[in-house]
């Protein structure tokens, strides 16, 4: 029982971590500079429904929905016009919008950097670009105008927001066609990520989209999704398109559309989500994963003057659940855990809620762990006590194996009874490790995908909970860089826990158990330093548990 116990939750780790690594594809790094990225305002993509592999009746691309990219007609910059950047600026971010199709070029966080390095630079959300921008528009009607080279006139040079200032609003003003204007009115609030977008449109008869072209974060996991996704009628939906041309479509209910990853998202916000809205997401064949994203406004008609409004508001930020949650929108369910989120989303409120007291998100897993360790004690504490009386039963049992072997029948029977006589439970062994389980794979999920550990420091050498720890020595090591340090003491105490555990396995498998921890240490090698501090410290735990049942119970 207990080897297949231990089996099983290896076997569970491997097939885990398998799935990941065979079934999903790795997310796309960023090549070269995005400098570099082709100019084009056109780019064919497969037309019309078939061009949605798989797609069910409630993503089929409707036909009235959008056209193709291919069928726009760009709007050019007049000549002799030199269209600025305008810069925005609160407490949080540094926006730089450009008047070539009021897109933005650059939206810097001041609170992240790419990496630890002293010199990196702030995260900037945006991978491409002009003219293919985040909030760019196109319109419909008898012909489908593609505004991202438009002139847009912006009504100021530049926006600094202070403190708990006043908001402040940016226009951007075009003649796109005869008798078509447009109209975006951007509204900055100080100390918030949220901007409010009022598009206001005279003269067009068609729909109007807005667009959010991205390309695939730098990541250094191969189970990060990054890329599309939506809450709509069917709640959470994440968008995963592997080749040029794949294109998959929604209409109805919307809450948000957005593109991002585990720690970012650039989001569009409906404030009607009722609508309805489509959303249509296109991989293009740029080679390097430039996805286009089109919200589209599908409320029928418009006001008596002609005039039609979207009212969105815009959220181009860290997946920070407090402040998700605070804004509403049901953004907060961008931050997806998977199966294990109603385990996940308490472990990481109870993180948070340490580090607001410790300063100190490893001192807070470690709190945490004493936390679980203490919910769990007392079941397992029965069953080192069963265990330890297991093998106490040793002998017995295989007077019993010698007397009954060749009838399994009367073996097992003359078993039950034998356990029931010393009141032994042989499955208590498994349960508390079964049990942990979900709680190991919730917080696996926590500290890979939570931006609260990002770049989150515990001490000496380890400055990055999310990442895998390493002991640079001077001397790079092939496939590690560094020394594993914390995941070689994880080894160790796991070693020391098997040898004072007490066993009921024969010698052929005891021996098979020594390789456990070599087992383990190897799997660890690459995850993140807070689950391997996690798991150390359970460790620790567990050997001092042991410890006390076999000094001082009988």
């Amino acid at each position: 029982m207990e080897i297949r116990t231990v089996l099983a939750v290896v076997l569970s780790i491997i097939v885990l971590i398998g799935y990941q690594y065979l079934f999903v594809k790795p997310v796309a790094e960023r090549a070269g500079d995005k400098n570099d990225v082709p100019a084009q305002v056109k780019e064919a993509v497969p037309p019309g429904p078939a061009a949605i592999p798989g797609a069910d009746k409630e993503r089929a691309l409707s036909g009235a929905l959008l056209q193709d990219a291919g069928d726009l007609v760009p709007v050019p910059t007049p000549e002799g016009v030199h269209p600025r950047d305008i810069v925005v600026e609160n407490g949080l971010y540094k926006m730089v919008f450009s008047e070539l199709g009021a897109g933005v070029k650059k939206c810097l966080l001041k609170g992240y950097t790419v990496d630890l390095s002293p010199d990196s630079p702030l995260e900037d959300l945006v991978k491409v670009e002009p003219p293919r921008l985040p909030l760019v528009l196109s319109l419909g009607g008898t012909r489908d105008l593609d505004l991202s080279t438009a002139y847009f006139r912006a009504d100021k040079e530049s926006i600094k927001l202070e403190g708990k200032g006043r908001e402040s609003t940016l226009s951007f003003v075009a003649r796109v066609g005869e008798g078509i204007d447009v109209v975006k009115t951007f509204t900055f609030h100080p100390g918030t990520y949220w901007v409010d977008l009022d598009v206001q449109v005279r003269g067009a008869g068609g729909a109007a989209s807005l667009h959010l072209y991205n390309r695939p974060y730098k990541a250094r996991s191969r189970y990060i999704f990054s890329g599309p996704s939506y809450y709509g009628k069917e709640g959470f939906q994440e968008i995963k398109l592997s080749d040029p041309g794949d294109r998959e479509s929604y209409s109805g209910y919307l809450d948000w559309v957005a593109y991002g990853d585990n720690y970012f998202m650039t989001a569009l916000v409906p404030k009607d989500p009722a609508g309805p809205w489509g959303v249509d997401a296109i991989k293009k064949g740029d080679g390097r994963g430039l996805v286009e994203i089109r919200l589209t406004d599908l409320r029928a008609g418009g006001a008596p003057a002609g005039v039609r409004h979207m009212d969105v508001g815009l959220y181009f930020g860290p997946k920070e659940i407090d402040r998700l949650n605070a804004l509403g929108h049901n953004l907060s369910k961008a931050i997806d855990f998977g199966w294990f989120d109603p385990i996940a989303k308490p472990l990481l409120y109870l993180l948070k809620f340490f580090y607001r007291y410790l300063h100190n998100y490893g001192v807070a897993i470690i709190v945490l762990t004493v936390l679980i360790k203490l919910a769990f004690w007392p079941l397992a504490h029965k069953s080192a006590q069963s265990m330890k009386t297991m093998q106490k039963l040793q002998p017995k049992m295989a007077k019993l194996k010698e007397k009954y072997g060749d009838d399994k029948e009367r073996l097992n029977k003359e078993l039950m009874h034998l356990y029931r006589t010393y009141k032994v439970n042989p499955m208590s062994g498994c349960l508390p490790m079964l049990l942990q389980i979900p709680v190991f794979f919730a917080l696996y999920k926590v500290l890979l995908q939570a931006i609260e550990l990002r770049h989150a420091p515990f001490a000496l050498w380890i400055n990055d909970l999310s990442a895998p720890d390493r002991l640079m020595v001077g001397v790079h090591i092939p496939y590690l860089g560094g020394i594993p340090v914390l995941t070689l003491l994880m080894g160790i105490s796991m070693y020391f826990q098997q040898k004072l555990s007490p066993s009921s396995l024969d010698p052929t498998q005891a021996r098979m158990m020594q390789f456990l921890p070599v087992i383990f240490t190897f799997m660890f090698i690459n995850f993140p330093s807070g689950l391997v501090l996690y798991w150390l410290v359970n460790n620790v735990l567990s050997i001092v548990q042991q410890y006390y049942v076999n000094k001082f119970t009988d």
